[in-house]
């Protein structure tokens, strides 16, 4: 891990917190917008950032815009073509072809979230350019993710990464107007704007297969009095798992908060062959109720934190292309863990291990099944967990 000195960064709570960031930088922006989105959705949220980004292009500003061809299947292609009409140049990272395209190179997706706006600000996190809202989901309570703002030498890190990625695209896309001449990165301030140190993680499939993986584990195997991890999509491999149990047992206190509401209830079912093990550990595990969870954050001895859109999951830890900040500065990790906390107390209910070893047979059954599921799908796009 490069931990770079000298930045400042700041947490925004959901769509409320971040939209609103989002579009005030885009909207300042002189030179040079990059986003980079797994899902870029046609509704209130998603319109107002395209009208953004048109009125950056129109002010003569370069718009950069990527966005996953799995993710953002259901959004119609004339969306994005009137934003190309307005000059932003927008990329589909691979096309979906359908659930019925297995093959590895298909399922490998970016799942990143990124935004960089002349050099001087970025945006990383797991929120999607999305409404917080919807009508398949609460709409009381707004579902529960978080991203952060960072300024400083940090962001150099972040557009060789999102720079790169936008090359390999434009060049393998000839359909997407791939003739492009090398874009100027703009330029990073490299003296101190904070004091917070930050390091960029990512990973992918060449150079940065496990490089998230192993940053959750170091921290974890350090880990002296507390973890606090939250994952929508939790399903890690022995050696993540171990680290964990491994840690309970020399006395860390560890809670893990996972979804109450699931979008995808194979994986859920699958990630609780594992409640057994780690509640037996001492492994506090609650399920958050009020909404969808979709926060992959973590904090660690309340100095080490993550923000990111890495689940702890096979698709996101060794397939997917990834992101994560993390932080190494106590007060921004208190202020991730007060308000997951908080959530936490307001919004969730803990699992107590009596209670779930007495599930029935068929509860157990189904949840076994979905584990095998979950590993033939594995499998089959040539994940290979630990």
């Amino acid at each position: 891990m490069k931990l770079v000195q000298g930045n400042c960064i700041t947490l925004l709570k959901n769509g409320e917190e971040y939209f609103p960031a989002l579009e005030a930088a885009i909207d300042a922006a002189v030179s040079d917008v990059r986003i980079e989105t797994y899902i870029f959705e046609e509704d209130t949220s998603g319109i107002r950032v395209s009208n953004a980004l048109k009125r950056a292009a129109s002010r003569g500003v370069a718009v950069r815009l990527l966005v996953d061809g799995f993710g953002s299947a259901k959004t119609a292609s004339a969306f994005f073509q009137e934003m190309r009409d307005a000059g932003v140049m927008v990329s589909i990272y691979r096309p979906s072809r359908g659930w019925f395209d297995l093959r590895r190179s298909r399922v490998r997706r970016v799942h990143r979230k990124i935004a960089l706006v002349d050099g001087h600000v970025g945006f990383v996190g797991g929120i999607n350019i999305i409404d917080d809202y919807t009508e398949n989901l609460s709409d009381t309570h707004p579902r529960f993710d978080y991203a952060v703002k960072v300024e400083g030498p940090i962001l150099a890190e972040i557009y060789v990464s999102v720079s790169k990625l936008w090359r390999i695209v434009r060049l393998f896309s000839i359909k997407q107007h791939a003739i492009e001449r090398r874009a100027i990165v703009p330029e990073v301030m490299r003296t101190s704007v904070g004091e917070v140190a930050l390091a960029f993680v990512t990973r992918d499939n060449v150079d940065h297969r496990r490089d998230i993986e192993r940053e959750y584990r170091l921290a974890i195997v350090s880990a002296k009095t507390e973890i606090i991890i939250l994952s929508p999509y939790f399903l890690p491999g022995r050696r993540l798992r171990n680290s964990l149990m491994r840690a309970s047992r020399r006395g860390v206190a560890i809670t893990i908060l996972l979804q109450g509401q699931a979008d995808h209830p194979v994986m859920q079912l699958a990630t609780q062959t594992l409640y057994d093990k780690l509640l037996a550990a001492g492994i506090q595990i609650y399920e958050y109720q009020a909404a969808m969870l979709h926060g992959k954050v973590a904090v660690i001895d309340r100095e080490w934190a993550t923000v990111g859109s890495s689940n702890l999951d096979p698709f996101s830890l060794l397939l997917n292309r990834e992101a994560n900040i993390i932080a190494l500065d106590k007060p921004f990790a208190e202020t991730l863990r007060a308000s997951v906390l908080d959530e936490i107390a307001q919004n969730a209910t803990q699992l107590n291990f009596t209670s779930w070893q007495q599930r029935s047979l068929w509860q157990r059954l189904q949840s076994w099944l979905a584990l095998l599921a979950s590993r033939v799908a594995s499998g089959v796009v040539g994940i290979k967990q630990d």
